[in-house]
């Protein structure tokens, strides 16, 4: 069973973004795959054994903030 989560993360606003986000997300034990949308500011996260904190986290490390 695949877990899903959906995130907003309004300071996103480039290529730059959308790739700092992929790649500090897709870092996360059980993450299978990352998907950012920079017209709707969310980032859709499909994995295994998801943790919020942990991908929040990794969303902030990519120098963004989740709300």
């Amino acid at each position: 069973m695949s877990d899903l989560m959906v995130l907003s993360v309004p300071g996103m606003s480039c290529e730059h973004c959308e790739a700092a986000v992929k790649r500090e997300v897709g870092t996360v034990a059980g993450v299978a795959s990352v998907d950012v949308d920079l017209t709707t500011k969310f980032v859709t996260v499909r994995g295994r054994d998801l943790d919020h904190d942990t991908i929040v986290a990794a969303i902030d490390e990519a120098g963004y903030d989740v709300v």
